[in-house]
C-alpha cells in the first residue's frame, strides 16, 4: 500500500505518532514524561488545540489532537514539542543532536466511526508492549483520566466519549474488551503511511475539503460502541 502525503484536515482529530531516532529511548525518568506534557499543556492553549488522547511511550508518543479550523496548529505544536525535549533531555544527559526520527506522521480520523476506536488503540499501547497487564495501571496516557481515576488539566473529553452513556463505565469496558487485529492494523497502517483513518466515503471528502488526491482508499467500518 503506497505512502500518502501528510495531511492535515480543519476540524478533525488526528491521530499523530512522532518516534525517538533509530527507535532509541526518548523518556528516561519520571520528570522527562513530565516535561513532555508540560510543554503538551502549555502549547495547547496557546494554539487553541483539543487533546483528546496520548500515550508517552518510552521510545515515542502517541497524540490525538483537533487542531480546529487552523491547520498549522499541529504541525506547530509538534515543532515545539520535539524542540523543547530535545534541548531538555541533550542539556540533562550532555549528548547532543536530535532526539527524534525524521518527520512525525499523522492521520485524520472519521470521528463517529473511528475516533473511540483509535483512542482505545493509543491507550493500549503499553499493553500490547507488556509493559503493564492492564492500561489503567500505565501512568503516562489518558486512559485513568477518563475511566475517573485522575484528573487532568491537559485532556479535552471527545464528543463521542460524552455521548457514551455514563462515559467512565462504558469506555472502560470498551477498552477492556480489547482490539482486534484487524482493528489494530488498520489503525496502525493508516497512521504509518499519513492516511486517513476512516471510511472511502471519508477519504471522498477529506479530498474535497482538501483539494488533496489521496492514493489508497480503506474499506469497512469497525463494529459501533452502544451508545
Amino acid at each position: 500500500m503506497p505512502r500518502t502525503a501528510r495531511v492535515i484536515a480543519p476540524g478533525l482529530p488526528h491521530h499523530i505518532v512522532q518516534r525517538g531516532h533509530d527507535r532509541r529511548a526518548v523518556f528516561f525518568e519520571d520528570e522527562d514524561y513530565l516535561y513532555y506534557l508540560s510543554a503538551l499543556q502549555e502549547w495547547k492553549t496557546k494554539l487553541g488545540l483539543r487533546v483528546y488522547a496520548w500515550c508517552l511511550m518510552t521510545n515515542h508518543v502517541h497524540l490525538i489532537v483537533n487542531p480546529g479550523e487552523d491547520c498549522a496548529g499541529i504541525p506547530r505544536l509538534m515543532k515545539r514539542l520535539a524542540g523543547r525535549q530535545t534541548r531538555y533531555v541533550n542539556k540533562l544527559r550532555k549528548r547532543s543532536g536530535t532526539l527524534w526520527d525524521g518527520r512525525y506522521k499523522s492521520s485524520p480520523i472519521e470521528t463517529d466511526v473511528y475516533l473511540l476506536q483509535c483512542c482505545r488503540y493509543v491507550e493500549l499501547n503499553p499493553v500490547k508492549a507488556r509493559m503493564v497487564g492492564r492500561a489503567e495501571d500505565y501512568r503516562w496516557s489518558t486512559y485513568r483520566s477518563k475511566i475517573g481515576l485522575e484528573q487532568s488539566s491537559i485532556l479535552d473529553l471527545d464528543p463521542c466519549y460524552l455521548r457514551l452513556s455514563v462515559p467512565e463505565r462504558s469506555y472502560r469496558q470498551f477498552v477492556e474488551e480489547g482490539i482486534s487485529e484487524q482493528e489494530q492494523s488498520f489503525i496502525q497502517n493508516r497512521v504509518r503511511r499519513n492516511g486517513l483513518t476512516g471510511t472511502s466515503q471519508f477519504v471522498e471528502e477529506v479530498e474535497e475539503r482538501t483539494g488533496i488526491r489521496i492514493e489508497s482508499r480503506p474499506q469497512g467500518r469497525p463494529r459501533k460502541l452502544a451508545k
